[in-house]
């Protein structure tokens, strides 16, 4: 006995709804031919706009950015924000390149122009988030692919010579973790709140209300930063 293959049964399943479909379209729009001309005309458009939107996966997609870029638009979030790639946000993290604060060189002497410490607690001024500083740069360090996309040409000069904080926000969840690298600029000083961020046992030991204790081996890359600034 032949074997039935999907192509097959398809091509069986569409002739036999041909006539029943026929049937149904004439008693749906009249007796006439040109009754059911327009019809069968308006049945293929209701499909051909099904096809393209519903039932395309891409429109799908088009409509889950829309839906998110209004989400982000809520939060208060720059667009940059969420265009990096995997291996960007992993970076951020941590990695080996001394990208986005993670040097392991002792930061001193602590220059003058960096005004914010490993412990400060920070509202950010775009989306005001308030976060915890758990590491810094006196200078613009991470991979030109992103600084392409934070920065236009004209604001590049300038960002490479403005010190450079990797900043631990609370996400969306309550287990859920946001990590930054932001400007100077971007930061303030958030005394009188102590924010419930993930992780932040793992870089300080207690909180002495004002700022975050650093734990021991955090203090030995920032030894000035628990120094009170005159």
């Amino acid at each position: 006995m032949p074997q039935l293959t999907r192509l097959a049964v398809l091509q069986l399943v569409l002739l036999l709804s041909a006539v029943p479909a026929q049937y149904l379209i004439s008693r749906w729009s009249g007796t006439t031919v040109t009754q059911r001309y327009h019809a069968s005309a308006r049945l293929f458009r209701i499909w051909k706009d099904l096809r393209t939107s519903y039932l395309n996966g891409t429109a799908w997609m088009d409509w889950a950015d829309q839906q998110m870029s209004s989400a982000k638009s809520l939060l208060g979030l720059e667009e940059e924000e969420l265009k990096d790639s995997r291996p960007i946000e992993t970076m951020l993290l941590d990695n080996d390149l001394e990208f986005f604060g993670a040097s392991k060189k002792v930061r001193s002497p602590r220059p003058l122009y960096v005004f914010l410490r490993v412990g400060d607690v920070v509202m950010e001024s775009k989306g005001h988030m308030v976060g915890v500083v758990v590491s810094w740069d006196s200078e613009l360090r991470a991979p030109q692919e992103w600084v392409d996309k934070v920065y236009s040409n004209s604001e590049v000069p300038k960002a490479e010579n403005t010190p450079h904080y990797k900043v631990l926000f609370s996400g969306p969840g309550s287990s859920s973790l946001l990590v930054a690298y932001l400007p100077q600029t971007q930061l303030m000083r958030f005394t009188g709140t102590r924010p419930e961020i993930p992780t932040l046992e793992n870089y300080f030991s207690h909180f002495d209300g004002e700022r975050f204790v650093m734990q021991p081996w955090l203090s030995e890359m920032f030894p000035e930063d628990e120094k009170e600034d005159k």
